[in-house]
């Protein structure tokens, strides 16, 4: 009997070794696949976070709304010649006299400039619900396509940025700068250009000649923000309501379009002492517009004298006045 009993206990002792070895060898191999589960939990959440670290980097470089009016989810499905026709609001904006700037400058000094005057004024663009289609050296192309209220939003509010963009470049010893806004709104061709190889998004319109026209017609007229009648009829509840003021600069001919074209100026961008002068006197500015367009200069001439401010100088008025008097 005594041995017996030592025999059972033995025999219990071996069962709760076996048990135990096994526990051991399965809690090991549960270890052994959480260990697993979590390196592949690892890894896909690294993964994960570079394609969304791709996704990030590719939209500095196409805009999300590019691909997104095209019907895609991301650029990976963006094939050469998808395209999509659109009416869009497009925005012209240049730097005055870039190239003799530049001159004065390193290629260093030249690309922090740029950049530095660029990160004022792009995410004023987007805020206004538009996106950049592209920047060409200090230029820049937007799109809006919501609404034409939006890009003219954007402009002035640019202009506004500009005039705090000068204030510290004064206080840093640098020159103050000045740009130009060049605003329509019209139906265009959205896709993608080049070959197999190599291809980027594009605008395909007379509306982008026309926006680039209008910006360069602010040098020609000492305007700052320029808009077509077609963008000034879309936003004349606007102008009625006084959210804009507008002023008449008269017609121009620009290249590609066979009838001389309408040009307005928002001045809400403008120093509050110049907005005020020009409020003041835009009914004799325009009646003035009107006698110039009618090649009647000397009364033309007249209205220009009697309303310029020399304390608070009128670009366009200034502009008209040289005009004249080379007739």
């Amino acid at each position: 009997m005594y041995a017996l009993e030592w025999g059972f206990i033995v025999m219990i002792i071996n069962m709760a070794y076996t048990l135990l070895n096994k526990f051991i060898a399965l809690y090991g191999e549960v270890e052994k696949q959480r260990t697993s589960l979590d390196d592949y939990a690892r890894q896909l959440e690294e993964k994960n976070k570079f394609q969304e670290n791709l996704n990030k980097a590719f939209k500095r470089f196409v805009p999300h709304e590019f691909i997104s009016f095209l019907n895609k989810k991301s650029i990976t499905e963006v094939s050469l010649g998808d395209q999509v026709q659109k009416e869009m609001t497009v925005l012209f904006s240049d730097i005055r006299s870039f190239s003799t700037l530049s001159e004065s400058m390193t290629p260093e000094e030249n690309f922090n400039f740029i950049n530095s005057y660029l990160s004022r004024m792009s995410p004023i663009i987007r805020e206004h619900n538009g996106f950049i289609d592209k920047y060409i050296g200090d230029a820049v192309m937007a799109l809006f396509p919501s609404s034409p209220e939006d890009a003219v939003k954007a402009a002035v509010d640019m202009r506004k940025e500009l005039q705090v963009y000068n204030r510290d470049r004064i206080e840093q010893n640098y020159e103050p700068i000045d740009m130009g806004i060049g605003i329509h709104t019209g139906s265009l061709m959205l896709g993608t250009v080049g070959e197999s190889e190599r291809m980027e998004g594009t605008v395909i319109s007379g509306v982008v000649n026309l926006a680039a026209r209008l910006e360069s017609a602010t040098k020609e007229t000492g305007a700052s923000v320029i808009i077509s009648e077609e963008t000034k009829k879309d936003i004349e509840p606007s102008i009625d309501l006084k959210v804009f003021n507008v002023r008449y600069l008269g017609k121009t001919k620009v290249k590609g379009k066979e009838q001389a074209i309408s040009l307005y100026e928002i001045f809400d961008g403008d120093t509050t002492e110049l907005k005020e002068e020009k409020l003041k006197h835009k009914v004799q500015f325009e009646k003035a517009i009107e006698l110039f367009n009618s090649k009647k200069y000397n009364e033309a001439k007249d209205i220009f004298q009697k309303i310029w401010n020399q304390s608070i100088p009128d670009k366009t008025i200034s502009k008209y006045l040289k005009v004249i008097s080379a007739k």
